[in-house]
C-alpha cells in the first residue's frame, strides 16, 4: 500500500488502472473516453496508462463513449468510461441501453450543474435524472471513498447475482481536484479481491442477437429479472465489505451511514459532500444540548429503504437536504426518503448549494434551527448560500 496525496479524479483512474490489469488473464480492459469539466484529468491520466490487454479509447462524443463501453462489454471485458452534466445528458440514451443490457460497466460520474446557462460547479441533478435506468448509484464523501468505491463497484457490478453497471459519483471540484491523502494499495491487492470478469452473456462464436425486439410479455420478465437483481444487491453489497476489509483492512461504508444518531430527536439526511459539513453542524448544535444527528445516504439505487427506516426510527423531526432540484417538484433526496420516516415526524426538505454554491456549516445550522422551530412540515425551500 502507498498513501499519496491526489485527487479523486486521480483517485479514480489509478483504480480504475488497477482493475483493468487484474482483468490481464481475462479479456482484458477498455473503454470510450472523451473529456468534460470536471472529469477531464481522470481520463487524461488513464489515457497514459499501459494494459498487458487492452485500453481506453479517445471518441467523438459522450453518446459514443458509452456505446464502446457497451461493445467492450459484451465482448468480455471489464471497461470504465468517466463523465457529467451535459455529457450525461448526451449519453443519456446509451445509458439506458447498458443498464437493459445488463452490463456491469462503472462510471464515475463527477457531478456537475446542467445548463444552460453554463456552470462548472456541483450539483447531483445530472446523476439524479439517470437513477431510474437501471444503475446502481454510490456518492462519494472523500478521496479515499471514491478510490475504494471503483474497486467496490467492480466487484459488486460483476457478480453473477447482480450483473448491472455502477455509477460512481463525487462532487465536482469538492473532491475531482481536491488533493488528498489516499490509500492507493497495490497491484496484488487489486488482483486478489477482483476475480478475473466472466460475462455469462457476452458474445462468443455462435452467432447471437443483442437488443432485439421483445414483445410486452417478454419485457415483463427482463425488468422483473432487473428488479430482482437490484434487491439482492443489499445482501451482496454486504458480502463485499467483508471481503474488501479483509483484503485491505479498511471496510466501505454501509449503503446508509448514521452519525450521532443513537439519542437523536432530531436528523439531517445528506448525499456526497455535504454529509462531511453536516457532521461539523451537529457536533456544534449538540455542545447546546440539542439532541441532532445525521443520516448519509451512500447508495441512491437501489434506494435502501429499511436501513432508512431504521436510521430514522426514533426522530420527531427531519431536515432533508438536496444538491439539486426536480424542477415543479423539490429535491430528489426528499422526495424519496420522506415516506421512510416515522409517523407524524415532521419532515421538511431545504435545496442548497444548488450551482456549486458553497455549503457551510452555518448555513446547516440554519437548517437544523427553522426545522426546531417547526410544528409541521411546509413545501421544500430554497436556500442560498452566501
Amino acid at each position: 500500500m502507498a498513501v499519496q496525496l491526489i485527487s479523486a479524479n486521480h483517485a479514480a483512474a489509478m483504480a480504475a488502472t488497477l482493475a483493468g490489469r487484474a482483468n490481464r488473464n481475462a479479456r482484458g480492459f477498455g473503454g470510450g473516453i472523451y473529456p468534460i469539466t470536471p472529469q477531464t484529468e481522470c481520463i487524461e491520466f488513464l489515457a497514459a496508462q499501459e494494459f498487458e490487454k487492452g485500453g481506453v479509447i479517445p471518441v467523438e462524443s459522450e453518446h459514443s463513449a458509452m456505446a464502446v463501453c457497451m461493445g467492450v462489454s459484451l465482448a468480455g471485458a471489464r471497461t470504465f468510461t468517466a463523465s457529467a452534466s451535459n455529457g450525461l445528458a448526451f449519453m443519456a440514451e446509451n445509458v439506458v441501453a447498458a443498464g437493459m443490457y445488463r452490463l456491469p460497466i462503472l462510471m464515475m460520474a463527477v457531478n456537475r450543474t446542467l445548463g444552460p446557462p453554463w456552470n462548472i460547479w456541483v450539483d447531483h441533478g445530472d446523476t439524479l435524472m439517470l437513477r431510474d435506468s437501471g444503475w446502481m448509484h454510490i456518492y462519494c464523501e472523500d478521496n479515499q471513498e471514491v478510490f475504494d468505491s471503483i474497486l467496490f463497484g467492480y466487484r459488486l457490478a460483476e457478480d453473477h447475482r447482480i450483473l448491472m453497471p455502477i455509477m460512481i459519483c463525487q462532487d465536482a471540484f469538492v473532491l475531482s481536484h481536491t488533493m488528498m491523502q489516499t490509500d492507493t494499495s497495490d497491484q496484488d491487492q487489486v488482483d486478489a479481491f477482483l476475480p478475473e470478469l466472466d460475462l455469462p452473456h457476452r458474445l462468443r462464436q455462435d452467432p447471437v442477437t443483442i437488443g432485439g425486439l421483445d414483445f410486452p410479455h417478454e419485457t415483463e420478465v427482463h425488468r422483473a429479472q432487473h428488479q430482482q437483481a437490484m434487491d439482492a444487491v443489499p445482501a451482496v453489497y454486504a458480502e463485499i465489505q467483508d471481503e474488501f476489509e479483509k483484503v485491505f483492512g479498511r471496510r466501505p461504508a454501509d449503503r446508509v451511514v448514521s452519525y450521532r444518531m443513537e439519542d437523536a430527536q432530531y436528523a439531517v439526511v445528506s448525499m456526497g459532500t455535504t454529509a462531511l459539513t453536516v457532521k461539523v453542524a451537529v457536533d456544534a448544535m449538540r455542545e447546546r444540548g440539542i439532541a441532532v444527528g445525521a443520516v448519509r445516504v451512500r447508495m441512491l439505487r437501489p434506494y435502501p429503504e429499511r436501513e432508512m427506516m431504521e436510521a430514522l426510527r426514533g426522530c420527531k423531526k427531519v431536515a432533508i437536504l438536496d444538491r439539486d432540484i426536480s424542477l415543479g417538484h423539490g429535491g430528489v433526496l426528499w422526495s424519496e426518503t420522506r415516506g421512510t420516516v416515522p409517523a407524524g415526524c415532521v419532515v421538511q426538505g431545504t435545496m442548497l448549494g444548488l450551482g456549486g454554491g458553497d455549503i457551510r456549516p452555518h448555513h446547516i445550522e440554519a437548517v437544523i434551527e427553522d426545522l426546531l422551530g417547526r410544528t409541521q412540515a411546509g413545501a421544500p425551500v430554497i436556500m442560498e448560500v452566501v
